[in-house]
């Protein structure tokens, strides 16, 4: 059975689509990007405080449904400019356990919703 998972905790989804849906123990999360739910604003920082934004929205998603970044699985990195790849590397890093990150690719892309320079899709799974 397919659960459809929102929270005030992060951005609202621009689109007809949803933050997260669960299914059989896995979280498919849609891609965040570094908006600020009080502000509905896109922060304006760094690359690495962007990134960080994006990882704490993902964090309110994961904490919905009782997980944490150990639960996920798999990601896709999408940032404007690769040259700010090692930039984005170690903000993301720094929220995963080295030994057990997960798998995933970084891609770049033209353009992203709200000029956004990072956003970040993730698969999670419930740990047996």
């Amino acid at each position: 059975m397919k659960k459809i998972i929102n929270t005030t905790n992060a951005p609202t989804p621009l689109g007809p689509y949803n933050q997260a849906v669960l299914v059989d123990g896995t979280l498919y999360m849609s891609g965040q990007v570094a908006l600020d739910v009080a502000s509905k604003k896109m922060l304006v920082g760094t690359i690495e405080e962007e990134t960080k934004k994006v990882m704490q929205n993902i964090m309110a998603v994961l904490k919905e449904v009782n997980f944490t970044f150990e639960n996920v699985v798999k990601t896709t990195i999408f940032i404007t400019d690769m040259n700010n790849f090692g930039k984005v590397n170690k903000s993301y890093g720094s929220f995963f356990n080295e030994v057990t990150a997960p798998a995933r690719e970084t891609v770049e892309v033209n353009a992203l919703p709200l000029g956004a320079r990072v956003e970040i899709s993730v698969i999670a799974k419930k740990l047996d």
